[in-house]
């Protein structure tokens, strides 16, 4: 029997059980994969994150749900770079690369002279596919009728590293009535059963704020719902670009705010640039430690 000391971190926002909770062990090198995927089960968060160490860059992280391992995921990324910055084990880099399933990704890290770190995360080239099934019954499965899906833009698949369904809403009145029904879901995704939902509008809350969004997560996860969703936010921006509005001037930044039907408040600075005619999408977040967790495996 071992005893796993896990610190739970939220990330995106500066405010103890306002982001989005992650689960990091610094020492994830100590664990195989069927105890990491162990520990994430009891931890219970979205995705917990396993640093360890790397041939290919300055550090490799795994990521798991409660039911499976993710190629990535943004906001266990914001927490796993805080974890380790602010204990001093990243040797005072401010520019590293990670080792994920999804590539080698670049990481910038600032130090605000409040003392506070944001972390810039690039992310994997965005792709997109189209969706067939039914508006009328992914509508439902969120808890909505159709007439709530935005006419004049597009349902797609969109990937910044990991695959989710974008569905455009008309406004931000829909938000809070939305329940997901999880069991649905793999049965409207045709084309990509194991995708998870995440509806967004382009009004806010907040009103510096560009988007809001929810995040329905695939019932394969173990989870039902992200607060803050940094991949997601990503590949929104290369949406903005793709299908909102194509003429913007780049580079621009998005603000986009989630988590607030759960009484949490999370925001993801979303950055989108034109790099030789191809979007290049990265993503800035901070995070703050909540507690630590003591399991046994």
């Amino acid at each position: 029997m071992k005893i796993v000391t896990v610190h739970h971190y939220d990330a995106f926002s500066t405010i103890p059980n306002k982001g989005n909770p992650a689960g990091v062990v610094v020492e994830g090198h100590q664990y195989s994969e069927v105890e990491m995927q162990d520990i994430a089960k009891q931890v219970g968060f979205n995705e917990t994150a396993f640093a360890q160490k790397s041939d290919k860059a300055d550090l490799r992280i795994r990521y798991f749900t409660p039911g499976h391992e993710v190629n990535l995921c943004g906001h266990a990324t914001m927490a796993t770079l805080y974890a380790l910055k602010t204990k001093g084990l990243l040797e005072d880099k401010l520019q590293l690369t990670i080792e994920t399933k999804a590539g080698i990704l670049p990481i910038e890290i600032k130090e605000q002279q409040a003392g506070q770190i944001y972390i810039t995360m690039q992310h994997a080239m965005p792709q997109f596919e189209a969706f067939n099934g039914s508006k009328s019954k992914l509508a439902q499965s969120i808890g909505l009728l159709e007439e709530a899906i935005h006419p004049e833009l597009p349902i797609v698949y969109g990937s910044t590293g990991i695959w989710t369904l974008l569905i455009p809403i008309k406004n931000l009145s829909y938000f809070e009535k939305m329940t997901p029904q999880s069991a649905d879901f793999p049965a409207i995704l045709e084309e990509m059963p194991k995708a998870s939902l995440h509806p967004f509008c382009l009004e806010a809350i907040d009103k510096n704020a560009d988007m809001h969004a929810r995040h329905f997560s695939s019932p394969y996860s173990g989870t039902i719902e992200d607060i803050a969703t940094g991949t997601a936010s990503g590949v929104m921006g290369a949406y903005f670009a793709e299908y909102i509005d194509r003429q913007a001037q780049l580079p621009k930044t998005l603000i986009v705010e989630q988590g607030q039907e759960l009484g949490k408040d999370g925001r993801v600075h979303v950055h989108v640039k034109n790099d030789e005619g191809k979007l290049n999408i990265s993503i800035t977040g901070t995070a703050v430690h909540v507690k630590e967790l003591k399991l046994q495996i």
